[in-house]
């Protein structure tokens, strides 16, 4: 990590640090950095699951996974 020297809000910060329930400045800067990033990522990682599931990926791979099942369980 590099080090970085920023002034912040103190207030945001102490109140930041009790709702997340850190103990030191860097860990509750780093803990909403990775959380921002998460919360950013979410849509667009739901966004391409609802396109595949309207190009109809997911009911493609059940019909697949249907017909592995049925030929291994003629062969049994």
């Amino acid at each position: 990590m590099a080090p970085t020297q920023i002034d912040l809000a103190e207030e945001a910060l102490a109140e930041a640090m009790r709702i997340m329930g850190t103990t030191t400045k860097k860990e509750t800067v780093n803990a909403a950095l990775r959380d921002y990033v998460d919360r950013v990522k979410r849509p667009e990682a739901a966004k391409k699951l609802a396109e595949r599931g309207a190009r109809g990926e997911f009911e493609q791979a059940a019909a697949h996974a249907a017909m592995k099942r049925a030929c291994r369980a003629a062969f049994e």
